[in-house]
């Protein structure tokens, strides 16, 4: 009988110092595999399949595509690429970014509760913004374990808060409680048969393995938004997931609404910073053209550059003060200074849990 054995595991900022901590409670016996996708710079290489093979006692490593899965073991997402669960076999793919990240969580998330439905455990450690929150409602969905680091302890709280908030996950923990739960699940027995799987989550999951038929095919999920991908400028599809909304574009680059207003914000910054490298060079063509009249002793030709050059120095330190005090984003805090569900506290406990004391999140009792 199958047991809780596929134990999927995302993260981004603090997340390493997480799984250094929590890998040494998982036993060499571990009747499970393990996989990990924690966010990564795509041109640096990584060192956590050393650092987690040093620190516990299950053989870490970045598999190679169509790898055998195998118990007892831990696949990591290499850089610039997506882990992907498969039937009996992990894919290792350069399938469309998704909230900005390649590797991202929930392709990996997604992809595992498609294959493997009830017998999956999610695990969100701490990092930004909501990478995860998406990957977490798919595993729900299919009847399978959402967990949650506590966010009081992460180093940024940001992913296991939006998971709490808008995925109903099972359980929030300590980092010194997720190892002992992730080894009792594996031992349950699933008895309940598989879900059917919805066709939306199937073709999102086929999306990020770049799938022929999923990438020719003229449907996307969703519905138009009248959005485009900061990505590639395509037309975004507004997905209503549960509590939340997310956007895919036509060749598969996803967002959550946090994301998707964090990298427009950085779009928006980087507009007006070429804006106002245009205008200086503008006024420094303008005062030479401006000599230039002089010179030639056209006092007209002259005055007009002249104005060119005021208005252009103008514009540009408008641009200039708007960047310096951060209201380009339209709230007056520093651009990129949020961190989405981060800054936000659940407001409701989830079914057998209680508010920590102190705290605007729960923990299990």
């Amino acid at each position: 009988m199958p047991t809780h054995d596929i134990i999927v595991i995302g993260g981004s900022a603090g997340s390493v110092e997480a799984l250094v901590k929590l890998v040494p409670g998982l036993p060499a016996e571990l009747a499970a595999a393990v996989f990990v996708t924690i966010h990564t710079t795509p041109t640096m290489p990584s060192l956590l399949p050393q650092i987690l093979t040093r620190a516990g006692n299950l053989p870490a490593s970045h598999p190679r595509d169509s790898e055998p899965i195998v118990p007892g073991r831990i696949y990591i997402a290499p850089p610039d690429h997506h882990l992907i669960v498969d039937d009996g076999h992990v894919r290792v793919v350069r399938g469309p970014k998704e909230n900005g990240h390649r590797p991202a969580v929930d392709p990996l998330f997604r992809s595992a509760a498609v294959r493997y439905g009830r017998r999956v455990i999610g695990v969100v450690l701490s990092g930004m913004l909501d990478d995860g929150t998406a990957g977490s409602l798919a595993i729900k969905r299919q009847g399978g374990v959402a967990i949650a680091q506590n966010p009081d302890e992460a180093l940024f709280p940001g992913m296991p808060l939006s998971a709490i908030e808008n995925a109903a996950v099972d359980h929030v923990l300590g980092l010194e409680e997720i190892a002992p739960a992730l080894v009792r699940l594996a031992r349950e027995p699933v008895t309940e048969p598989p879900l059917p799987v919805p066709e939306e989550m199937m073709e999102e999951a086929e999306i990020a393995q770049l799938d022929d038929a999923a990438m020719l095919t003229p449907n996307r999920p969703g519905e138009p938004s009248a959005l485009t991908c900061p990505e590639c400028n395509g037309a975004l599809f507004e997905i209503k997931d549960g509590q939340i909304v997310r956007y895919r574009c036509r060749v598969g680059h996803a967002y959550s609404m946090e994301t998707l207003f964090s990298d427009q914000a950085q779009s928006v910054e980087a507009a007006l910073w070429s804006a106002m490298v245009a205008l200086k060079e503008k006024a420094v063509l303008s005062r030479r053209m401006m000599e230039n009249m002089r010179k030639r002793g056209h006092q007209v030709s002259a005055a007009r550059f002249e104005e060119h050059v005021k208005d252009a120095e103008q514009q540009a330190k408008l641009i200039q003060d708007l960047l310096e005090s951060g209201a380009a984003n339209g709230d007056g805090e520093p651009l990129m200074g949020g961190q989405g569900p981060a800054e936000r506290s659940p407001t409701q406990a989830q079914p057998g849990q209680v508010r920590a004391r102190g705290a605007g999140h729960t923990t299990p009792t």
